[in-house]
Parts: structure tokens; sequence; C-alpha cells
């Protein structure tokens, strides 16, 4: 019993020590690790950029992650090139005007939102109504920004990429023509020089389809003056009808010059003209 009795005691004297050495291993362990962290700590606090790079080898880490999962490339940015807006916080005029032109023409709110938001703002900046600015993406291209047509003329405002492409320089080239908001832009600075070229607004719209030096434009000035109209009364809070739109007029085929011009076809088919301002 008693060499059993000392074996016991073995036992438990070793367990003693190991479990002894375990705790202080463990607890210098966590204050080894308490230590690190008040240091990174302390160290991203003063570096920001030290802070900023690991977040975005953290999220390209959580993305590429996601990307494995899903099976679908993302990309963290997507959200911001998009178009849109939420209409619930626009002012009440341009709200209405974004609602009513989402349901005739059949679009989301959303982006039409941002256009008329654009709109607005382009607007007040180059002394024109914006209302007057989406009754012409209404009648030009029914609110499509990837409209075209067979001479050049391209985007919501269906200006002439090529006779115009200087103006998009400054959005990065030519093929900004297909963004919408550069394509209204540019479309708003072309109609100004119409509208003050002409003299009157109505002289403008001829001007900018093309017609300035012919007795017809087939209508065009008219469907433009009848849409600003109407949307005037939406942002004046009045309940306009909602009638479905004709087809949108052919795309501009002109540079929004005055030039040279062959009559339009009894269709209302927009004249082709050459630049020569």
């Amino acid at each position: 019993m008693t060499a059993l009795g000392q074996i016991a005691r073995g036992l438990r004297t070793f367990a003693s020590d190991v479990a002894e050495g375990f705790f202080e291993i463990t607890h210098n362990g966590f204050a080894l690790l308490g230590l690190i962290v008040a240091f990174t700590v302390i160290t991203l606090t003063a570096r920001p950029d030290l802070r900023q790079a690991g977040e975005e080898q953290l999220m390209g880490w959580l993305q590429s992650r996601q990307e494995s999962v899903s099976g679908l490339q993302t990309e963290k940015d997507a959200r911001d090139r998009a178009t849109a807006a939420n209409p619930k916080d626009l002012p009440k005029a341009q709200a209405a005007v974004a609602y009513w032109l989402s349901r005739k023409y059949r679009v989301a709110p959303e982006p039409v939102s941002a256009l008329v938001a654009e709109a607005w703002d382009v607007g007040s900046r180059n002394r024109l109504d914006p209302t007057l600015i989406l009754a012409i993406m209404a009648i030009e291209s029914s609110f499509n920004p990837f409209a075209q047509s067979s001479v050049g003329a391209q985007g919501l405002m269906q200006v002439m990429t090529q006779v115009h492409s200087d103006k998009y320089q400054g959005f990065g080239g030519q093929l900004a023509a297909f963004d919408p908001v550069a394509n209204l832009r540019v479309g708003a600075k072309v109609l100004q020089d119409c509208i003050a070229k002409a003299g009157t607004i109505e002289g403008g719209l001829r001007f900018y389809v093309g017609a300035a030096n012919i007795d017809d434009d087939g209508g065009y000035a008219a469907k433009v003056l009848a849409e600003h109209s109407r949307l005037q009364q939406v942002a004046a809070g009045r309940n306009v009808p909602i009638l479905n739109p004709a087809a949108p007029s052919p795309p501009a085929l002109s540079a929004q010059a005055p030039s040279k011009a062959a009559p339009p076809s009894p269709a209302g088919d927009k004249v082709a003209l050459l630049n020569q301002s």
C-alpha cells in the first residue's frame, strides 16, 4: 500500500505540475495576445493608411470567398455606377414627374428619378426648363439610353455623337454618349445653343431636329411642346391623364445646326443634316 500511495501521490503531483504549467502558458499567452491587440490598435489609429490597406485586403478576401461560393463575379462599386435614385428622396414636383414618366413610358422609377434630378440641376445652370429637357428625351428615345439612329444620333437625347464629339471629351470620349447623365448634359448644351441661335424655344427645337431651313419639321416641335406642357402640369401638382405614348420619333439625324436639308418624309422622319457651324 505504501508503494501504491507513493505512485498515487506522484501522479497527483505530476498532474498538478502539468496543470500549473498549462495555466502559466495560457496566462502568458493571453497576456501576449492582449499586448499584440493593443499594439495593433494603436498602430492602426496612428496610421490610417495601414488601416485602409488592411480593410481593402480583408474586403478583397471576403469578396473572393463570396465569388468562389456563389460562382458570381461581383463588383463592389457597381451600385455607384448605376444611374438610379430613390424617387422618395426627390422634392415633391420632381417625384411627381418621375412617377408620371415611369408609368407612361414603362420604365423603372429609380433611373428616371436620377434623370429628373439631373434635368433640374442642368436646367437651372443652363437657363432651361427641366421639363423641356425631359420632353425631348421622351420624344427622342422614350428614355432608352442605348437608342441610335442609322446615321449616328445616339442616346437619350439623340445627339449626333460624331458631330459633337468635342462635347464628350470632358466625359472620357464618344462612348460616353451612352451614359445617361453625360448624354443629358451634352444634349442640354446643344439645345441651349439651338435656342440661342433661333431666338425662341420652338425655333430652337427646329434647329435641334435639323429642320431650321425647311417649312415642315414633321411635327417634331409640336410633339415636344405638347409633352413639355403636360410635364409642367404634372410638376405643378395637377392630375394629368397618361395616354399611351405614340412610337418615338425617328432619332435625330441632324447635327442640330443650320444647313441645307431634304424635306422630311410624309411619316415625319427627321432630316439628315451636316454640321456647318
